[in-house]
């Protein structure tokens, strides 16, 4: 048990230290060496547990798209569900959030820019496809106007939060509460149709 511990503290580390190599200089620069000295491991002990850096990027974006999963559910920790905007707005919010604390999160996201990296999952993609969701079960809920369509909405948020994402990992306050608060305020009047809706707070829950 203590050698599967011990192995598991490893394997975590190395996605850690290699998603920051990733984030910080691109799948291309990154060394092996630099990821398994950053762990604090041999690299004997890296090629014991990923057989390539492409094998290691496929563990890091896997990590990430289980992290981005857990922030995307739609029932809270106390049991509450709420109106789909007032959804889409907070997730968006803790999204950002994790963006600004969380590497591997970073590193997964940072991978989909990578030409010399193609093999893996686009954590953009199912960032997408989730905003379209919610966005689907907000319109069916009537909580947006009826001349918005949820695809439209869709492409501004989507293009939005990966825009704040990109630029945020240089400038780290593209990625703020302040800066996400402004565009829900810009955008929520011109999405909320029922009366719920228009009780959406910008700033989230």
């Amino acid at each position: 048990m203590a050698k599967q511990e011990r192995a598991l503290r490893t394997r975590t580390a190395l996605i850690a230290s290699a998603a920051e190599g990733f984030a910080h200089e691109g799948f291309a620069v990154a060394s092996l060496t630099d990821i398994s000295r950053r762990a604090g491991v041999s690299n004997g002990a890296l090629h014991f547990h990923f057989a390539s850096k492409a094998d290691l990027a496929a563990a890091v974006e896997e990590e990430a798209s289980r992290r981005l999963a857990l922030l995307t559910r739609e029932v809270r920790d106390d049991g509450r569900e709420v109106a789909a905007l007032q959804d889409l707005v907070d997730v968006t919010h803790a999204l950002a959030d994790a963006l600004r604390r969380d590497e591997v999160l970073r590193g997964g996201f940072s991978l989909a820019m990578e030409p010399t990296y193609v093999d893996g999952r686009d954590l953009r993609a199912q960032w997408r496809q989730w905003v379209d969701d919610v966005l689907e079960r907000a319109h069916e809920a009537g909580e947006l106007v009826t001349t918005v369509r949820p695809k439209d909405v869709g492409i501004v948020v989507t293009s939005a939060t990966v825009g704040m994402e990109v630029l945020g990992a240089r400038h780290p306050e593209w990625l703020s509460r302040q800066t996400l608060t402004r565009f829900w305020r810009l955008l929520l009047p011109r999405l909320a149709g029922s009366p719920a809706a228009t009780r959406v707070r910008p700033e989230g829950l």
